[in-house]
């Protein structure tokens, strides 16, 4: 089933743009989904497990490099027109 995910991050420091830029490299670098952003969010489309495996692999390693943060997500089941 695919899957369709909408993701804020808000690191928990003042210099938080490279800690979102990295975060959506790392989101970006993940196999089988397609990531979009704009100026408010990134967004996931792709297979189920694929969709929850990346945020699982790119929040731990943002939260190793990083530290604290908050990730706030959205999932829609289905694959929604992300691209615009």
């Amino acid at each position: 089933m695919m899957l369709t995910a909408e993701l804020s991050l808000y690191p928990l420091r003042e210099d938080y743009i490279p800690v979102i830029k990295a975060f959506i490299e790392e989101a970006a670098a993940q196999a089988d989904i397609t990531v979009i952003t704009n100026a408010m969010s990134t967004q996931l489309r792709g297979e189920w497990d694929a969709v929850f495996s990346a945020v699982s692999a790119t929040l731990q390693a943002s939260a190793d490099r990083f530290g604290k943060q908050v990730l706030v997500c959205k999932f829609i089941p289905g694959a929604l027109d992300i691209e615009g």
